[in-house]
């Protein structure tokens, strides 16, 4: 007797259905993975934060960047707490705090001095616990302050050579060079992020590194440049007064940085296990997660900056 085929709404689901089943209803979130007008929202009120104190409040500028760099270190020192391996906080933390105002106040060569000291600080902090893990402990702490606060204070010694060390909060008169060459840095890494986001998520078909970041392409990276240059040709002529080519240098030159910061950072997140650093920005992911290609874009763009002065 042969049994009775079963009603559509009884039959076993299949694995397209299943997957329609998985899959939310409403969601924004788009082929490249991020929830879009979440992303758009945080960034934009991140970037007119930025360029507002930039612009108007240098020492907040600073600050600001204090407490991304704060933020971004905590970051990292959960991560790899979660590993097993214990980072000196206390040192770590006092060298984030002090490295972005010893660039605003002493320049390079405080930042140096600054940087140096932090690490012997995290070497003598380390060398009164227990010795058992302390290699371990002390190379997660300099690598951390090499990584996060000792490279974006980078953003903050143009502040310096353009008066950042009077006790006025307000440029005493105009905006200097210095601070637009920081806002041109800036809104070239917004560029490599959002043109490279657009094109790869639209035409991305060859990875650019599989191993270490599946999403990331290199139709993507050609946006990025494409969209880079257009963004550094009009700063050059509108707000730095150099030459057109000029713009195509910085553009160039802050691309490469930037995606070296993310391939980067993508490769310290598989070693440790994560997908973001944390999810307290809704549509980016954690603070590091969009610090990564300023740190290492920031003294890209210092050097860039210098040897370009007399153009």
């Amino acid at each position: 007797m042969n049994q009775a085929e079963p009603a559509p709404a009884e039959r076993a689901p299949t694995r397209e259905t299943r997957k329609d089943a998985r899959r939310p209803r409403g969601n924004p979130t788009p082929k490249a993975g991020r929830n879009l007008p979440a992303a758009i929202g945080v960034g934009l009120a991140m970037l007119i934060a930025v360029l507002g104190g930039l612009l108007f409040l240098p020492l907040g500028f600073v600050l600001l960047v204090t407490a991304f760099a704060v933020m971004g270190v905590w970051e990292v020192y959960r991560a790899l707490e979660a590993q097993g391996t214990r980072m000196p906080v206390v040192p770590v933390m006092a060298g984030t705090l002090a490295l972005p105002v010893s660039a605003f106040f002493g320049g390079l060569e405080g930042l140096l001095f600054t940087m140096v000291a932090s690490c012997v600080a995290v070497l003598l902090w380390r060398s009164i616990e227990s010795a058992a893990g302390a290699p371990r402990s002390v190379f997660a702490g300099v690598f951390t302050l090499a990584w996060v606060p000792f490279l974006i204070s980078f953003a903050a010694l143009p502040l310096h050579s353009s008066g950042g060390a009077t006790p006025v909060g307000f440029w005493p008169e105009g905006i200097p060079g210095g601070a637009w060459q920081i806002a041109t840095m800036l809104l070239l890494v917004v560029a490599n992020d959002t043109f490279g986001y657009i094109v790869g998520a639209s035409f991305g078909k060859h990875p650019m590194a599989p191993k270490i970041s599946p999403k990331k392409s290199w139709e993507g990276f050609a946006g990025s440049v494409g969209g880079a240059m257009v963004i550094g040709v009009l700063a050059c002529l509108f707000i730095l007064d150099k030459p057109w080519w000029v713009g195509l240098v910085l553009a160039i030159g802050m691309v490469a940085a930037a995606t070296a910061g993310d391939l980067a950072e993508s490769m310290v997140k598989r070693e440790l296990g994560v997908k973001d650093m944390s999810s307290i920005l809704p549509g980016h992911g954690g603070v590091m997660d969009r610090l990564d290609s300023i740190v290492f874009a920031a003294p890209v763009a210092y050097v860039l900056f210098a040897l370009l002065s007399g153009v």
